[in-house]
């Protein structure tokens, strides 16, 4: 049989979560496991619930389920979020101080949710307090283990004759993860190693966490030993990354040659360029060094300026955003649209609108990134689907506007971004540099914007002898200089639409969509419920059906002819995505004049699962689903 097995944690914003699932990974890992782990958390900076959780298994998985099999609960409400989501069988390990703690003792909970809390309980005539949940948990079948975490740690100061510790309330990530391992059988020495790597840039409090790491992991060894599950050293596979999911993108932006990149910090987009900012030297290949220059603007609008200015220089150049910061660039993106400037924007998508749900998943922005700037000019939308995509994508998205001078928007988001998975490494061999008509050298009469067959225009950059070219907001002549000449007008709009053609024709198939499964019944999506679906698609297969899979990677300008052919013997199509109105659906209706017949949308801001998208596509081989089902699992 696969094992697969869930695991998670949760605590209040700053407690140590973050750092205990990342420890639990690595340990799984180094065990030999495929990890899929996903975060949530709130936007206040502590104190609100903060969860995580870790799926492994021995095969390869690209989703998390509903429910887990272990939880560690910091705090009473992880209790009451969580305690009913652990399968039969599974163990919970809670802080013992808040068995009797009552829902009005939890200020942190949302008054809806409170009083849909209450309204349970008073359903099962029971008191509304952490007490009933364990009680309700323990009729589930499940092993319940309470630990006063505190009195641990007090145990562990007078062990090291450091009565200072008994306050270091940190130590809990190490805890937690450590009395997972315990109950688990786990190999300690993984562990151990974990700590050196996490904390090796602080030396002096290795031999800390590795002393309160054995002193959980017996302690639970010992008093919780009628644990049946367990988890040991498994079949490594060869070239595997365990890697956190805003790093795809940053890793690809060092290999693909982007030398600048410019961001206002904004959730989850920040942490791809503060990546980069910590590496910003690197040396890829001896013949392709990695080194970005990173630069924290005073907003998004100087952001994208600055990035339009580096690309102009000749330099590959980027910047990195979410929702509101990429509504700022709107009107830059259009000045870099009618200059034919190729950059890369790297759009993070979260929810909407507004502020909306700030670290929350969401995929409401497609048709933003699509129509957003003023006028018609063209730009390439482009999405990946994981992590190990987002990598080898991001060498495309820049070759793309090299090579077509165009604006280029790599979609992805707070799923991925948040994500910490193992995958196949990275291969910087399999990214190739094309800069398309970049000139090194001129001679004689230049025009930056010679009308020409393809619509593409020989490319100088700033400083190149004989060069000279200008930039203007307004229409121009092929010079540069300002014409409101209608003939002009035409010959330039005409030429910058182009290229339009020249995207779908040139930008290879592959490239354009990815293709799993006969297409009989076909689900259509794009972005990351990619993994969720794949995953679900195994499941149903493993039950003998056989469900077809379209992952739209171009959508703008949109490959319709492409798709079309794909979906023509398609007798039931199926839209999968992140939104409320199904914004891939209305680009499938508008180019294809053809409705899916299914809808599978989720709009909650906590991303899909594989187990719920199995449930909704089980519902449609049963016939029994009406045309639009919207999830809803997730706290």
């Amino acid at each position: 049989m696969v094992f697969d097995y869930s695991w998670l944690i949760g605590g209040p914003q700053g407690s140590g979560v973050d750092t205990a699932a990342n420890i639990f990974s690595r340990v799984s890992a180094k065990l030999g496991y495929h990890i899929f782990g996903k975060r949530e958390y709130h936007s206040n900076i502590k104190g609100e619930h903060s969860y995580f959780v870790v799926r492994l298994s021995d095969e390869k998985i690209s989703s998390n389920v509903n429910g887990a099999n272990i939880m560690v609960a910091y705090d009473a409400e992880t209790l009451i979020r969580h305690c009913l989501e652990i399968f039969k069988g599974g163990a919970i390990i809670y802080d013992s101080s808040v068995i009797d703690t009552t829902i009005d003792e939890i200020p942190t909970l949302e008054a809806g949710y409170k009083k849909r809390l209450l309204e349970f309980f008073k359903s099962k005539n029971m008191v509304p307090n952490v007490s009933s949940i364990i009680d309700l948990a323990k009729k589930n079948g499940v092993k319940v283990y309470p630990v006063s975490f505190r009195d641990v740690l007090a145990n562990i100061a007078n062990e090291l004759s450091k009565p200072e510790l008994s306050r270091m309330v940190r130590l809990f990530n190490i805890l937690g993860v450590s009395f997972s391992l315990g109950i688990l059988k786990a190999p300690i020495e993984p562990l151990l190693e974990t700590i050196e790597d996490t904390f090796s840039k602080k030396p002096s409090i290795i031999e800390l966490n590795k002393k309160a790491a054995n002193f959980s992991y017996n302690y639970a060894s010992a008093k919780f030993s009628d644990f049946q599950d367990s988890i040991s050293n498994n079949a490594k596979s060869e070239n595997t990354l365990l890697v956190q999911g805003h790093q795809g993108s940053a890793l690809g932006k060092m290999v693909c040659g982007c030398r600048f990149q410019s961001y206002y910090p904004i959730t989850p987009a920040s942490d791809e360029s503060e990546f980069l900012e910590t590496h910003e030297i690197l040396q890829v290949k001896e013949d392709r060094p990695g080194s970005t220059s990173i630069i924290q603007t005073e907003d998004e609008i100087s952001a994208i300026g600055m990035a339009v200015g580096a690309s102009l220089t000749g330099v590959r150049s980027a910047t990195s955003t979410s929702g509101p910061g990429f509504s700022l660039m709107a009107e830059t993106l259009g000045w870099a649209g009618i200059n034919e400037v190729p950059i890369v924007i790297t759009l993070f998508q979260r929810s909407g609108p507004s502020t909306g749900l700030p670290t929350r998943h969401g995929q409401d922005d497609l048709l933003f990134a699509i129509n957003a700037g003023h006028g018609e000019f063209p730009r390439i939308v482009y999405a990946s689907g994981n992590v190990e995509d987002s990598f080898y994508d991001t060498g495309k998205c820049f070759n793309f506007a090299d090579i077509f001078q165009v604006p280029v928007i790599h979609i992805l988001d707070k799923f991925i971004a948040s994500s910490v998975v193992t995958c196949n490494r990275f291969d910087p061999d399999l990214v190739s540099i094309d800069r398309g008509k970049l000139l090194e050298k001129i001679d004689g009469d230049y025009k930056r914007f010679a009308l020409s067959e393809d619509g593409i225009s020989p490319r100088s950059k700033l400083g190149l002898e004989n060069g000279i070219f200008w930039n203007t907001g307004d229409e121009s002549d092929e010079y540069g200089h300002i014409s409101e000449d209608p003939v002009t007008r035409i010959q330039m709009m005409d030429k910058r639409q182009t290229k339009v053609e020249q995207i779908i024709s040139l930008i290879p198939k592959e490239d354009q969509a990815a293709v799993y499964g006969k297409l009989d019944i076909c689900i259509v999506s794009w972005g990351s419920p990619k993994g969720p679906i794949l995953d679900a698609i195994e499941m149903h297969k493993q039950d003998g059906y056989e469900i077809g899979f379209i992952d739209i990677k171009l959508l703008h300008p949109f490959p319709t002819d492409y798709i079309k052919s794909l979906l023509k013997d398609s007798s039931i199509v199926i839209d999968i995505e992140a939104n409320m109105t199904g914004q891939l659906a209305s680009l499938i209706k508008e180019n294809l004049l053809r409705d899916p017949d299914y809808y599978i949308l989720k709009y909650t801001g906590r991303p899909m699962t594989c187990t719920e998208i199995f449930d909704s596509l089980k519902k449609i081989l049963e016939k029994k689903a009406e045309k639009k089902q919207v999830l809803s699992y997730g706290d």
